[in-house]
C-alpha cells in the first residue's frame, strides 16, 4: 500500500531523492540478475539459432543418405539425345540404358481449307444459317452461326468450343473489298481428330474443302513402332519421355544415365553446410582472455563435441578414406570438396561412390547421426541445453520479479520512516516555538 511522505517539509532535506538513491543501492543484486538475464537470452538464442541449424542438416543429409532410384537428390537421371529434334526426359525410377530412336512421322491435326473465297460480311451457309460439325461414331453438331456471314461462321465455330477452330485467311485484296478463305482444324493432333463441317442440309459448305487428314506420329526403337495421337511418347520405355519436334526426322541416339552432375551437387552442398555450422560453432564458443572479444557460448563444451562429432564424420569405420570421392578435411579443420575428383570416382565406379556417401554406414549417414543427436526434439544434447537455458531464464526472471516486490516494501517502509521523521521534526519545531514565545511573554511581564 502505498504510503503518502512529506519530502524536506521540516528538515529541509530531499527525502524524495534520498529514497531513490537508498533504493538504488539495495537493487545492486537485481541489477546483477538483470545482466545474468540479458546474457543468458543471448545465449540461448545462439544455441536456438544453431539448434536449427543442425536439425536442418539432419533433414539433407538424411535426405542424401537414402540410395533410392526412385525418391530423393540420389535418384536423378540424366537423358540426352543426339537430335536436337528429338527431346527425352527421363523420371525418377527409369533404368539407365541407351537405344535408338527412329522418326516415322509426327502427329498432325485433321484440317479442312474451304475452296470459295468470300468477303467477311457475305452470306456463305446457303438456305440456312447453321453449320453442321459430323464426326465418326458420334452425333452431328449444329452450331448457330446467327446471320450466316463468313465472319461469323468463324466466330460461331472457335465460340462452340467442339474441338476445333476457325481462322480466316486473306487470299486477296481489291478495291472492291479483301477475300477470304476458311481454315477449320482439330485443336488436337491424331488420327482420331478426323471431321467434317457442312451446311446445315448437309451440302457441301463454300464449295467443299481440301482436307489434310490427321494422323498419328510414329517411331521405331529396335524394330518395334510405337505410335501416339500426339508428338508425346510419355513412357516409351519406363520412366522415359520422348517428344517430337514438328520438323523431326532421321533418327536419335539416346541415352538414360545416373546424373554424376546432380549427385556432386547435392554432395557439395552438404559439405558447405558442414562447413556453415562448423563455422558457426567455432566462433559462437570462441575462448578469449577479453570477455568482450570471447565467443557468446565461449567454452561450451556441449558444442564442442557436436563440432568434434562433425569433423570425425568424413572418416568411414573401416578406416579408409574419402579422399578418393573428392571429401577431405584441411588443416584448419574444414571440409573440403574437389568436384573433378568426385566425377571421375563415379564414372569409374558409380556403385561404389554411391555406396561411400549414402546407406546406413555412408558419409551422409555419419552427418546425420551426429546432426540428429545434437537436434532431436526429444533428447538432442543441443536440444537439452536450450531447455535448460530456457528454464534457467524463468527462474532468474522469477528471481528478478521478486526483488520487484521487495524494493517496492522496502521503498514504502523508508517512506514512512522519513515521513515520521518530518512529522516529528515538524512537531519539535512546534514546540520549540511555543517555548520560545512563552520565554518571551514571560521576560515581558517582568520588566
Amino acid at each position: 500500500m502505498a504510503t503518502a511522505s512529506i519530502g524536506g517539509l521540516a528538515s529541509g532535506l530531499n527525502t524524495a531523492e534520498i529514497i531513490s538513491q537508498l533504493i538504488g543501492l539495495e537493487s545492486a543484486p537485481q541489477l546483477k540478475l538483470k545482466g545474468q538475464l540479458s546474457t543468458e537470452q543471448t545465449r540461448l538464442s545462439a544455441l536456438q539459432q544453431l539448434n536449427a541449424r543442425l536439425a536442418t542438416l539432419a533433414a539433407t543429409s538424411g535426405s542424401l543418405a537414402d540410395s533410392s532410384q526412385t525418391t530423393g537428390p540420389w535418384s536423378t537421371l540424366k537423358a540426352t539425345s543426339s537430335n536436337s529434334a528429338v527431346s527425352v526426359t527421363a523420371a525418377n525410377g527409369a533404368t539407365p540404358g541407351a537405344f535408338t530412336v527412329t522418326v516415322g512421322r509426327t502427329a498432325l491435326a485433321h484440317q479442312l481449307a474451304f475452296t470459295d473465297a468470300h468477303a467477311k460480311s457475305d452470306v456463305v451457309t446457303g438456305a440456312g444459317t447453321d453449320v453442321v460439325l459430323k464426326r465418326t461414331g458420334q452425333p452431328d453438331v449444329a452450331i448457330s452461326t446467327t446471320g450466316g456471314t463468313l465472319d461469323q461462321v468463324a466466330a460461331a465455330i472457335n465460340a462452340a468450343d467442339k474441338g476445333v477452330r476457325a481462322t480466316l485467311v486473306k487470299v486477296t485484296s481489291s478495291g472492291a473489298g479483301d477475300s477470304y478463305r476458311l481454315l477449320v482444324e482439330s485443336t488436337t493432333t491424331g488420327a482420331d481428330g478426323t471431321f467434317e463441317l457442312t451446311a446445315a442440309d448437309g451440302s457441301p459448305l463454300l464449295g467443299g474443302a481440301t482436307v489434310r487428314a490427321g494422323r498419328d506420329a510414329a517411331i521405331t526403337i529396335g524394330g518395334i513402332e510405337a505410335t501416339s495421337s500426339t508428338n508425346t511418347f510419355a513412357d516409351v520405355t519406363p520412366g522415359v519421355t520422348i517428344t517430337l519436334g514438328s520438323t523431326a526426322t532421321g533418327s536419335s541416339d539416346v541415352a538414360v544415365s545416373r546424373d554424376a552432375t546432380s549427385r556432386s551437387a547435392a554432395v557439395k552442398a552438404l559439405v558447405n553446410d558442414v562447413n556453415g555450422i562448423l563455422d558457426a560453432i567455432a566462433t559462437a564458443t570462441a575462448h578469449n582472455a577479453d570477455a568482450t572479444k570471447a565467443g557468446v557460448l565461449s567454452g561450451d563444451s556441449t558444442l564442442r563435441r557436436v563440432a568434434s562429432g562433425l569433423a570425425e564424420a568424413v572418416y568411414p569405420a573401416d578406416g579408409t578414406s574419402l579422399s578418393a570421392y573428392g571429401i577431405e578435411v584441411d588443416r584448419y579443420g574444414r571440409f573440403t570438396f574437389d568436384e573433378a575428383a568426385f566425377a571421375e570416382a563415379y564414372a569409374a565406379d558409380p556403385d561404389a561412390t554411391t555406396a561411400a556417401i549414402t546407406g546406413a554406414t555412408g558419409f551422409a549417414a555419419r552427418v546425420e547421426k551426429v546432426a540428429d543427436g545434437a537436434s532431436d526434439k526429444y533428447d538432442g544434447t543441443v536440444t537439452n541445453a536450450v531447455s535448460g537455458k530456457t528454464a534457467a531464464i524463468g527462474r532468474l526472471s522469477d528471481s528478478i520479479a521478486a526483488w520487484d516486490d521487495r524494493l517496492a516494501m522496502r521503498r514504502t517502509t523508508l517512506e514512512r520512516q522519513y515521513t515520521a521523521l518530518e512529522t516529528a521534526l515538524s512537531q519539535l519545531q512546534s514546540q520549540s516555538s511555543w517555548l520560545s514565545s512563552q520565554l518571551s511573554a514571560l521576560t515581558a511581564s517582568k520588566e
